[in-house]
């Protein structure tokens, strides 16, 4: 395969456009792949370690990757294709004065750095809204997975239907007016002055960090509370959980520094390759968005299970009174 061809490649650009369209959903699908194979194969495989606390680690990577998935979806498309409407007709629906100020000087609204900065903080800040109630049924779905997957049979373990967890997503408002609440947001001083700030910041891998953890800190106060999942497992489920977001925060930080040159060619050789696409600016923002996903991905799925699931279950062991 010739070099060139991978920065030509179809499947590639349609994964950067569709990273650029909908970041939160991208994350969500990409965590789904890792987190559903990889990441219970690698917690598995985790050696010294309790066989219960890996089961409870897998069944918590499943619950969460497929819960993510779906709340995701249903609340970041409809947003994704609000900002798109606004994207197409951007007279339509926000000011005049607005398009001349997150313009500022790009030949075009849509090449604007500030422009896909201020539309950005919708499409990457769904996960946020989202957080605590994916959280919350995460932790509730955590047993019936267990019962399923590892035949845990105890009367704990049956599904309470009067306190079923339930998630309200984004309310089926029509793109065209929820185009039309984005606009009048970006309409004001307020979103036009950080996006002035911050548009060359790292920005995208902050939103996703600060999603994980309040994911993270939800999950936890979930698991705290649930009567369903065993006493003597619960310390070891919740330093699982922190351990794995702590190191994945740090290392993707300090890899993303190391990626800084190689990114910054691969992305002089895709402008090259693509300079006469009309979409090469989607995909440039497509590849911002990326980034940090895959990185956080490789770290949480595929390294961090290995190292967090060891040391949980020696914290969660040290921490648990002997009878």
């Amino acid at each position: 395969m010739k070099v060139q061809s991978i920065y030509t490649n179809k499947l590639l650009k349609k994964g950067l456009e569709f990273a650029a369209s909908n970041g939160s959903l991208f994350a969500a699908g990409t965590s789904l792949v890792l987190s559903s194979v990889a990441r219970p194969a690698v917690i598995l495989a985790t050696p010294h370690t309790d066989n219960e606390n890996k089961k409870y680690a897998c069944a918590k990577s499943l619950s969460s990757s497929g819960v993510g998935y779906l709340i995701m979806a249903l609340a970041s498309m409809p947003v994704a294709k609000a900002v798109k409407n606004i994207d197409k007709n951007p007279q339509k629906y926000l000011k005049k004065a607005t398009i001349e100020t997150l313009k500022n000087g790009s030949e075009s609204l849509a090449k604007s750095k500030q422009y896909k900065f201020a539309t950005q903080l919708f499409k990457l800040g769904v996960g946020l809204l989202v957080a605590v109630p994916k959280s919350a049924m995460t932790c509730a779905l955590i047993p019936p997975i267990m019962k399923v997957l590892f035949n845990k049979k105890e009367n704990s373990l049956k599904i309470n239907k009067e306190k079923n967890v339930s998630f309200t997503g984004i309310a089926e408002r029509g793109s065209n007016q929820l185009s039309k609440g984005i606009g009048k947001i970006l309409d004001t001083k307020f979103i036009q002055k950080i996006s002035e700030k911050l548009h060359n910041t790292n920005f995208e891998q902050h939103i996703i960090s600060m999603t994980d953890v309040i994911l993270t800190g939800a999950f936890i106060e979930q698991t705290k509370r649930n009567k369903k999942i065993e006493e003597n497992r619960k310390k070891t489920l919740i330093y699982n959980s922190a351990i794995s977001t702590g190191l994945c925060i740090t290392g993707s930080y300090a890899l993303s520094k190391v990626l800084e040159k190689p990114t910054e060619k691969f992305v002089e050789n895709f402008t090259k390759a693509n300079k006469n696409s009309p979409k090469l600016d989607k995909y440039l923002e497509g590849i911002r968005v990326a980034k940090p996903v895959m990185i956080l991905g490789g770290i949480y799925y595929l390294i961090i299970p290995l190292i967090s699931t060891f040391l949980a279950d020696r914290v969660g062991k040290k921490s648990t009174p002997t009878a």
